[in-house]
């Protein structure tokens, strides 16, 4: 299983700051975090950045997660 990391405003929508998702594409994993999170997290998921293992996917959702990968989400920062 992947290990799902949540900041900022997608960790408000989840309800927790991490989570163990099983998947095989990060497209997969997202989409099943969406399943258990809901309207609100896919709305925040939309605006945000997605990284693993600290760098951005270059295959996008295609890119191939493991049991090893840490995937972050990560809103836009408000502020000032």
């Amino acid at each position: 299983m992947s290990r799902l990391v949540l900041f900022a405003r997608a960790r408000e929508a989840a309800g927790r700051k991490a989570d163990e998702i099983d998947a095989s594409t990060l497209g997969e994993l997202l989409e099943r975090a969406v399943a258990d999170y809901g309207a609100e997290f896919r709305a925040v998921l939309d605006i945000s950045r997605v990284w693993v293992n600290g760098i951005e996917p270059t295959d996008g959702l295609n890119t191939p997660v493991g049991p090893n990968d840490e995937i972050a989400v990560l809103p836009p920062v408000s502020g000032g």
